[in-house]
């Protein structure tokens, strides 16, 4: 191997600075630090073979704030040029990671351009090797650096901002699950509130008789809610919303007499909260999956 490769005052083990300009088609890599290897300029990325022992970057540890709330950096793998371009983006989210080797100088550090490429790669490489829960962290990158692009369509990196946010681009489970609590409790609530009338309507039969003919029709009246806004919050009805919510998760109905509004809700919850608990599914599968 060139020695140029190597990065100075490493550490006893092996660490691998750049791979800029070598071509990776039948490189075989094993118990080597990655975490300050430059990846972009290298050929045939996806027929690497990254071995046992490798170690790549990873974000910074810690609680920071996102906007009013507190949050923390998700562990994956990550690229060393990822960790130069956040410190360069500046903000909030450029805090605690490190300065690359060109950090002084504007436009010589890789961008989320270059670097959706080179997550690609290393994806398919991992994803080759069947190893699918790593083939997952570069996923997550891929996914990260094309929401940062600037150069792809708003609408674009608007739909992968709202797939990050919901379950971390299907990767998050937690993030998922804590998704569908909240949304099950705000149904719950909603339900109560304006959803479920004061009693279930009893079916009205009334009938006639003339010319040797008996005529019998049965009508159901509307639900109606007019309960004053402090009654509609008790365990009884609290109990009747959770039975609704928990068949909307299963995408069934409940079969419960609705308001309007009531329906409304029941329906939106037929839609959305069975999509967080297949997203939160899918999460666990990518970690699980060999």
């Amino acid at each position: 191997m060139n020695e140029g490769l190597l990065a100075d005052g490493c550490p006893p083990d092996v660490r691998l600075a750049s791979l800029e300009g070598v071509d990776a088609a039948q490189l075989v890599l094993t118990d080597i630090n990655l975490d300050t290897c430059r990846f972009t300029g290298a050929f045939h990325l996806d027929q690497i073979q990254i071995g046992f022992g490798c170690r790549f970057a990873v974000p910074p540890t810690g609680w920071r704030r996102w906007g009013i709330l507190p949050a923390r950096w998700s562990r994956r793998k990550v690229l060393a040029q990822e960790q130069h371009w956040r410190l360069l983006a500046g903000g909030r989210a450029g805090r605690g990671w490190p300065a690359g080797p060109h950090h002084a100088m504007s436009g010589l550090e890789a961008g989320p351009e270059d670097l959706v490429r080179v997550y690609q790669q290393l994806r398919k490489a991992f994803e080759e090797a069947g190893n699918e829960p790593d083939a997952a962290d570069f996923y997550y990158g891929e996914m990260e650096m094309r929401r940062h692009d600037r150069q792809r369509p708003r609408a674009e990196r608007c739909l992968l901002w709202v797939y990050w946010l919901a379950s971390g681009y299907g990767l998050r489970a937690s993030r998922a699950l804590s998704w569908l609590v909240a949304a099950m409790g705000v149904t719950v609530l909603l339900l109560m509130l304006f959803g479920l009338p004061d009693d279930t309507p009893a079916p009205q039969t009334s009938g006639t008789y003339g010319a040797g003919v008996v005529q019998v029709s049965t009508t159901s009246p509307d639900p109606a809610l007019t309960l004053p806004v402090r009654q509609r919050v008790s365990a009884a009805r609290a109990e009747k919303a959770a039975l609704v919510v928990v068949n909307s998760v299963v995408f069934r109905s409940s079969g419960q007499n609705l308001t309007l509004p009531g329906t409304v809700i029941e329906m939106t919850s037929r839609i959305g909260e069975p999509v967080l608990l297949g997203l939160a599914a899918l999460a666990v599968r990518s970690r699980v999956k060999r």
